[in-house]
């Protein structure tokens, strides 16, 4: 079959190409910036890439049309699809009954840690012999790329509670039906498409209402917009993890969170010693160890694989190192997963200078949504440079001047790099945050700091 993907190049939708070629089917497909990393991936698998999303990339027709939920009414290879009747679905719909049903899924629901926790439960699975499938929004460190089929029966999903397409206003992880799921937390986010927090639990109640009752459901024990999502009803047996709380507990050996015992079911079964930083780590960390035990998992047995976890890249993946002056790229789009990334760096360096670079890229970010909340969550930083483009369309000066002093505001990109190398000084913790490209800001950082 030819599969043509519109908006081929997102993480999921890249995810979904590769698991496609990897079934035997020829793949093709269009978006809007061809780029790498995701390029690059696409085309060692033989995929093909059209710049754009001009109509002609349909003709000849394709036996099927896969639609990212990028696309929109008024995008010319969406008309010309409607118009000549097409075959159609969206990447999720196509990726539940193509791939996912015939497999026990374990999906990663949440409003922060998905990418993280998919990786790491993909790698846990792995590591005791499974061979998993998984479809990851990002590019796990151990395994390279972002999707595989597997050989085993375990199918590791980051399920995204953003709706699926312009068609189908479901939220995404409707269609993925897991056997396991992590609710790792819930906020307010998606300001684009959700009115209010309610509106995400009706959508994470609908996740809960499919989980069979031979299944499992993994809840964060310290969440109580969840514990309102279960209130509503359930029927399927869970268990709840949680800092000093819930059926799996960590005890926290570090503050910064490197280390740290675990305890389920109130017996200690071991230490976790690894590189990543911060409580939310930790339940991320918790999450997944629960997750990979209803799979059949021996959790003791799991406890070194932990050591050997490579992160997602630009999850505080360090970038460089230049004269004392250490640089990282983070995806933080959240105010949340701010503060709670900066608190465990916080933890790790002391009294060391952070200086933050943070570019409001999602869409929450750029409507103002998280706007009151983002002064606080930047507590630990010691310098902010926050990137207030000309088309933002409200005013920055309402989180830096809550800085005290902290904060300052960068027009374009090159402005941003100029204002942080005037600050930086050796021994400092420099941080990209952007769910976006950044133009690329923290590479550039660093030969800007090689360069003197």
């Amino acid at each position: 079959m030819r599969l043509h993907i519109l908006g081929i190049c997102g993480t999921f939708m890249g995810g979904v190409a590769a698991l496609a070629r990897e079934l035997g089917h020829q793949v093709e497909g269009s978006d809007a910036n061809v780029y790498p990393p995701m390029s690059t991936q696409l085309e060692a698998l033989g995929i093909g890439l059209m710049s754009g999303y001009a109509a002609e990339h349909l003709q000849p027709a394709p036996d099927l049309v896969v639609v990212g939920n990028a696309m929109t009414r008024g995008n010319p290879a969406v008309e010309y699809m409607l118009d000549h009747r097409l075959r159609y679905v969206s990447g999720p719909q196509w990726l539940g009954e193509t791939v996912l049903a015939e497999r026990d899924v374990l999906a990663v629901a949440g409003t922060h840690g998905k990418t993280t926790t998919t990786s790491l439960l993909a790698h846990l699975l792995e590591s005791a012999g499974l061979a998993p499938g998984f479809l990851v929004g990002g590019v796990p460190g151990n395994f390279g790329v972002s999707a595989r089929l597997g050989q085993g029966r375990p199918f590791v999903i980051e399920a995204d509670e953003y709706d699926t397409a312009f068609f189908d206003k479901r939220s995404k992880f409707v269609h993925y039906r897991p056997h396991v799921a992590i609710l790792n937390n819930l906020e307010y986010d998606h300001a684009d498409i959700f009115p209010d927090v309610a509106a995400i639990q009706r959508q994470f109640h609908h996740l809960v209402r499919i989980v069979p009752a031979n299944g499992r459901l993994i809840v964060n024990a310290m969440d109580a917009r969840l514990a309102e999502v279960l209130a509503m009803g359930c029927w399927t047996p869970v268990e709840t993890f949680g800092i000093g709380r819930g059926d799996w507990q960590a005890d926290l050996l570090r503050p910064d969170g490197s280390a740290f015992a675990v305890r389920h079911h109130g017996q200690r079964i071991g230490e976790v010693h690894w590189s990543l930083l911060g409580r939310h780590s930790v339940m991320n960390a918790l999450a997944a160890l629960a997750a990979a035990h209803a799979a059949g998992a021996s959790p003791q047995a799991l406890l070194p694989a932990f050591a050997t976890f490579e992160s997602v890249k630009r999850r505080m993946e360090l970038v460089g190192e230049v004269d004392g002056v250490r640089v990282y790229d983070d995806f933080a789009h959240h105010p949340t997963a701010i503060a709670t990334t900066l608190a465990g760096l916080r933890a790790k360096v002391g009294d060391g200078r952070i200086l933050v670079a943070l570019e409001p890229r999602s869409n929450s970010m750029r409507q103002g949504a998280h706007a009151d909340a983002l002064g606080p969550s930047l507590a630990d930083a010691d310098v902010v440079v926050f990137l207030q483009r000309p088309e933002l369309p409200w005013d920055a000066a309402r989180v830096t001047a809550s800085l005290q002093g902290r904060g300052r505001t960068a027009a374009t990109v090159d402005a941003l790099i100029a204002v942080l190398r005037a600050e930086v000084r050796s021994g400092d913790q420099v941080v990209f945050m952007s769910n976006g490209g950044f133009e690329s800001a923290p590479r550039r950082f660093v030969e800007r700091l090689a360069g003197g």
